[in-house]
């Protein structure tokens, strides 16, 4: 995006405004980072943005350049001193075993900045996605004859957890409440926790019963306007992926921590930063909240129900698995809880059924061993 300039709307769509300026802004980053790209991979731009989602789209043009400059610092495959320089015969030269030792020097690797050495470490899964941004645009290459060969079959595979290995990481119903407690009343915060809260507990409270009553995922809530509530039709609209809206209806819990926000506690008219107008969940400063501002703010008070340090509190997304378990728990229909959370598939919910949040401490508490009483004989 153009350094300085004023981005005018000309909206005529349904969408609001702020869900439009999000889409822009991510398509303006795609566009940056092509630039920084050689331009042989056109065509793998084409693809991206006509077959994979926006934020998708962004991630794996990230990766490629990430290779890019890798191929630059780390190699002698090319003679480029920028990215976008990398000619398509130094690509030509690449090998199956050159893509390897790639995503191998991205399980670990240090980057030099100043006096500090910064060490970033990724998991399997972070691998896997690089790997596949990779494979995509080496199949697109191949495909439109830039390359001879199809070298993706040479890539090593990389073991992933499937979803069903995976611990399902979910609050408890006790947990909750320890939860909600504390952002209703400021127990267990600290003396500057308190300070902020004493100004952002109503905020702070809907923001918590939206995730764990609807299982929103975070851009879903962090987009949410005033405008988005219709309190009369008890219902509300979200914007979710691949540009569909959801009408959510509003219970009695959801609707009163809402209205409560709206009314007593939102940052005035007067005082709301141009453009942000009709946020619904701003910061102090009149700007609506962004999302490192509502993660922080839901590690912060899960890590209170859970009883451990701020750093080791959970994500929104594991809010998201806590309104699944707490839905199915209750008896309620997987086919309904997929449709409320958006699932694509009904054996992602299935995950959540199969998930008895109790059943090892119940496994556990029934194998108890008699210990050595002290000052026994």
């Amino acid at each position: 995006m153009a350094e300085g300039k004023t981005v005018k709307l000309h909206n005529r769509s349904e969408k609001p405004d702020n869900i439009v300026l999000r889409e822009h802004r991510i398509l303006k980053k795609c566009e940056e980072l092509q630039g920084e790209l050689p331009k042989f991979m056109r065509g793998y731009f084409a693809y991206l943005k006509g077959n994979v989602l926006p934020m998708t789209r962004l991630n794996y043009l990230r990766d490629v350049r990430f290779f890019c400059q890798y191929l630059i610092d780390e190699t002698a495959l090319t003679e480029a001193e920028k990215t976008s320089e990398i000619k398509l015969k130094e690509f030509q030269r690449i090998k199956a075993v050159d893509i390897n030792i790639f995503i191998d020097y991205c399980r670990q690797y240090s980057v030099e900045k100043d006096d500090v050495i910064i060490v970033y470490e990724n998991s399997n899964k972070t691998l896997a996605r690089k790997k596949s941004s990779l494979s995509v645009l080496f199949k697109e290459l191949y495909r439109e004859e830039l390359l001879e060969k199809n070298i993706t079959d040479g890539f090593d595979p990389i073991r992933v957890q499937k979803a069903s290995e995976r611990e399902i990481k979910a609050l408890q119903d006790d947990e909750v409440m320890i939860m909600l407690d504390a952002v209703s009343t400021g127990t267990h915060l600290t003396a500057k926790e308190r300070q902020y809260w004493e100004k952002t507990k109503k905020r702070d409270k809907a923001i918590l019963m939206l995730f764990l009553t609807y299982g929103l995922r975070l851009f879903e809530l962090q987009q949410l306007n005033v405008s988005s509530f219709n309190f009369n039709r008890g219902e509300f609209k979200i914007y979710r992926k691949r540009d569909k809206e959801a009408i959510m209806p509003l219970n009695q819990s959801a609707t009163e921590v809402v209205k409560d926000y709206i009314e007593n506690e939102r940052v005035p008219e007067e005082k709301i930063v141009e453009g942000h107008e009709d946020a619904l969940f701003l910061s102090l400063q009149g700007k609506r909240l962004t999302e490192r501002q509502i993660r922080d703010l839901v590690k912060k008070y899960t890590s209170i129900g859970l009883a451990t340090s701020r750093k080791a509190g959970y994500s929104p997304h594991k809010l998201r698995a806590t309104a699944a378990t707490s839905l199915i728990g209750r008896g309620n229909s997987i086919y309904d809880v997929q449709a409320l959370l958006d699932h694509e598939q009904v054996t992602t919910t299935q995950l959540y059924a199969g998930h008895k949040m109790n059943v090892k401490r119940d496994l556990v508490k029934d194998m108890e061993w008699e210990l050595e009483r002290k000052g026994s004989k």
